[in-house]
């Protein structure tokens, strides 16, 4: 049911940004925000949307990784509740009060708590605890600290509690969580599809990007960008030498698989360019590069992962074939053009403006068939008659 309801968000979230941008290029109209635009967009492609696929995997996969107690209809249709009622509430808000859309952000807050309080009770139960599970409770609680800052800065209006928010919520929940969860997941995958395949796991590379997000978030909080690549770059070269440990070239032979390889090395390359960006700053030439950093990991990395991974669980825990159809590549790899399409309306200013909007129409043409398609699997029982 999590799944179900991020599929929608990833639907929903674009169609108002583009109403927002199609206003914005036509002079046509105005959408009546409570709150100024960019934050809405920042609040929910960070907070909004991913989640509801990342509560929904990790309540199924914590018992299985751990040998633990497994999750309750009792807990997780409560988790399910709040947040799609915290969410709800948002969007009421956003167009009425933001008195209502504190309620939202609150609500939505409470049910991310029960979720994280959930999946600690697993955790504090199991067998079998690891260094991934550690840093996914980490990254949890990082994301409810950043949720309970967005809160505050609705409360006192303070942009700069919004800043923080933001930040928090990309570098120390959402990057860090899908690092994690792909450092643990596309080894076994590629085990699981490719013959002869050795797992690559080093855990000097979990070591390196825990440290170099929580430097790269403390050197944007205090404004000096010239630093990060102290940062970034270590964590470009190890993300990088991982897409080539764990065989990129080979994922090619299951698209499913390659899906997965693909999304991954977006990471790699936003880092890089996050370090090009900081030493452009230290030559004085400024921040060439805009949000292109940003959106080749929001898009090319999140996003396409989203996909990615959420197609691969859903036909795995449906018990369908893991085969990825012509439908489910062909949203993948226009996800991939949208990522291009964003970085390239940061390097051409004169046409940013057509650039962005094209970019959320490319979006939503490849999320909502991706949806439409997938939606139905998680409203009927599994295939194989087994529970689920």
């Amino acid at each position: 049911m999590l799944f179900c309801a991020g599929a929608l968000q990833a639907v929903l979230v674009m169609a108002l940004w583009l109403a927002e941008l199609g206003g914005r290029a036509s002079g046509g109209w105005v959408l009546p925000w409570t709150l100024p635009p960019t934050w809405v967009h920042a609040f929910l492609m960070v907070y909004g949307v991913f989640p509801f696929f990342i509560f929904g995997f990790l309540l199924t996969v914590y018992p299985r990784w751990m040998a633990g107690p497994v999750v309750p209809p009792s807990r997780y249709v409560p988790i399910f509740t709040a947040l799609t009622a915290g969410m709800l509430l948002f969007y009421l808000g956003l167009f009425t009060a933001r008195g209502v859309l504190l309620a939202g952000v609150v609500t939505y807050l409470a049910g991310w708590l029960f979720a994280g309080h959930t999946l600690f009770g697993v955790y504090r139960q199991a067998r079998n605890r690891g260094t991934h599970e550690r840093l996914l409770n980490a990254a949890l609680t990082a994301g409810a600290i950043g949720l309970a800052m967005f809160a505050h800065s609705l409360i006192a209006e303070r942009p700069r509690s919004f800043v923080i928010a933001r930040d928090i919520g990309l570098w120390l929940f959402l990057l860090p969580v899908l690092f994690t969860v792909s450092h643990r997941m596309i080894p076994f995958f590629s085990s699981s599809a490719l013959a002869h395949y050795t797992p690559v796991r080093p855990g000097w590379s979990l070591a390196v990007f825990g440290l170099g997000s929580v430097g790269h978030v403390a050197a944007e909080l205090a404004a000096v960008p010239e630093w990060r690549f102290v940062f970034d770059l270590p964590m470009a070269i190890s993300a990088l030498y991982l897409s080539i440990a764990w065989n990129l070239k080979r994922s090619f032979e299951v698209p499913l698989l390659a899906m997965l390889h693909i999304a991954f090395l977006w990471f790699g390359l936003g880092m890089a360019l996050y370090g090009a960006q900081s030493l452009l700053h230290i030559a004085g030439a400024g921040d060439g590069l805009g949000r292109a950093p940003l959106h080749a990991l929001g898009i090319g990395f999140v996003a396409a992962m989203m996909i990615a991974m959420a197609s691969r669980v859903t036909l795995g825990h449906s018990g369908r074939m893991l085969a990825a159809d012509t439908l489910t590549r062909a949203c993948f790899l226009g996800m991939n053009a949208t990522a291009v399409l964003r970085i390239a309306a940061e390097l051409a200013p004169a046409a940013a403006t057509a650039l962005n909007t094209l970019t959320a129409g490319v979006w939503l043409a490849c999320l909502l068939p991706w949806a439409w398609h997938y939606l139905p699997i998680y409203l009927r029982p599994r295939l194989d008659g087994k529970p689920g």
